[in-house]
């Protein structure tokens, strides 16, 4: 298991990276449309900042918690799009750097979180490293969707694999936010990691199995594309039900992605960022 300054420097990296694709786009590419509907490019960043502040006030004053999840509870199913609507409206540079300015702070109150302390979240508590990388899975989900705006192919890197880690933990969450049972049995998850090696979770006995790559998985439990459009295959009933409604992600289920919607590269035009 990775610990929390690990997985901080993996943010931190993960976070540049989208950070050097949108810093000299020019007014008009901020305003272009993500996957993601009704987002653009400033919603993403806008998102992953408005985030990065709640999970401040999660990490350095959870007293002040309680006050948003009234303000969640008033506001309702447009609490999450009201805070990128807001900060889409920004100055894209103002923006950027609102963004840049809270997840420095962010990354120095996890650091400080004592060891054993819980951190308040919309789903359940969690600590400063689970919080850490629920950044990191957000943080590559959401710099997917810019990549996918401006025709980008974003090479994997082992840094996935606090996401890949994440989306078998969150296993029983995604069946419960759609209101079935989880499987009593654990699954086995095999995946080709970025470079040829197997990241495996789960028991080698276990009776159904996923395999596929870890780029794949990802993208799928982080709904940015289709299980029928990855190399994921499921041995077992249950893991393909699992594929259709895996989540990583805290709220109501999520909307994911159509089959088809996003066809991979069938020669070298794709512009390739690392």
């Amino acid at each position: 298991m990775a610990d929390l300054g690990v997985i901080l420097g993996d943010l931190d990296a993960e976070t540049r990276t989208i950070d050097d694709v949108v810093a000299d786009l020019p007014a008009s590419d901020w305003a272009r449309a993500t996957p993601a509907e009704g987002w653009t490019i400033a919603h993403q960043i806008a998102h992953l900042a408005w985030t990065d502040r709640k999970a401040l006030i999660a990490a350095a004053h959870p007293e002040d918690w309680q006050a948003e999840v009234e303000e969640l509870l008033k506001t309702g199913e447009t609490y999450v799009d009201d805070g990128a609507v807001t900060g889409a409206q920004r100055p894209p540079q103002e923006l950027l750097e609102d963004w840049r300015e809270g997840r420095k702070q962010l990354a120095a109150a996890l650091e400080a979180v004592p060891e054993g302390q819980k951190l308040p979240w919309y789903g359940p508590p969690m600590s400063a490293a689970s919080m850490a990388t629920a950044r990191m899975m957000e943080t590559w989900a959401h710099g997917q969707d810019v990549f996918d705006a401006l025709g980008l192919t974003r090479e994997p890197t082992a840094r996935i694999w606090h996401i890949a880690r994440f989306g078998t933990r969150t296993r029983d969450f995604a069946y419960k936010v759609n209101s079935l049972a989880p499987p009593a049995e654990e699954f086995r998850v095999e995946l080709a990691a970025p470079d040829g090696t197997t990241w495996a979770f789960g028991p080698e006995d276990a009776a159904q199995k996923l395999t596929g790559s870890a780029l794949g998985f990802c993208l799928v439990v982080t709904q940015r594309r289709h299980p029928a459009d990855t190399d994921l295959v499921a041995h077992g009933a249950d893991v393909e039900e699992w594929l259709s409604v895996a989540q990583a992600f805290a709220g109501p289920p999520g909307n994911g992605r159509k089959p088809g919607q996003f066809a991979p590269p069938t020669d070298s035009s794709a512009r390739r960022r690392p």
